[in-house]
């Protein structure tokens, strides 16, 4: 099984129900299970959205409001989602998050992203565009291309709706 990163979003409600869950639990059970359709699987593309947006010349504001959609930050309490034998991310970094306002902040960024434009100012040849943006594990199926407009719009899409409901959200790899 390969290791994604995967996002949820959740309201600040259910993660203190988790917190209380795992604080009354003898084994540290927070019950961690956020509906399948507040989910998001972003693959490996993280790390080659912000690679395509550094070389395709997106600007700093933009760059970070990637970096923090996909990185989160540690604003959120959520060390509790982060303890065995309950882990959630069991292969990767402890669990990141975003408040309510930094999802509004990055979700206005990221919509002002023209994702086409910034695909377009890649070497055209698709081996060339691969070799700098730095592909792990060879070519994508489908182009290089066609998988960061996929993911980036599911990334975009997932944060407008975030922040159109007033979520947080919790980011993880597993």
């Amino acid at each position: 099984m390969a290791v994604t990163q995967q996002l949820a979003r959740i309201p600040e409600e259910y993660l203190a129900a988790c917190r209380q869950s795992a604080a009354a639990s003898s084994d540290g059970d927070h019950h961690w299970d956020p509906p399948a359709n507040d989910v998001l699987d972003l693959d490996w593309a993280p790390a080659l959205l912000r690679r395509a947006g550094e070389v395709a010349g997106l600007d700093a504001a933009h760059l970070d409001a990637l970096r923090r959609a996909t990185d989160g930050e540690s604003a959120l309490d959520l060390v509790f989602l982060d303890t065995y034998p309950h882990a959630i991310a069991p292969f990767g970094a402890a669990p990141t998050g975003l408040g309510i306002s930094e999802v509004a902040q990055v979700s206005a960024l990221l919509g002002r992203i023209d994702m086409p434009a910034l695909l377009a100012a890649l070497p055209a040849d698709e081996g060339e565009a691969e070799s700098l943006i730095g592909l792990m594990g060879g070519p994508i199926t489908g182009g290089l291309r066609a998988y960061l407009l996929e993911h980036f719009n599911a990334l975009r899409d997932f944060y407008l709706d975030a922040a159109e409901r007033h979520l947080l959200v919790v980011l993880w790899w597993d």
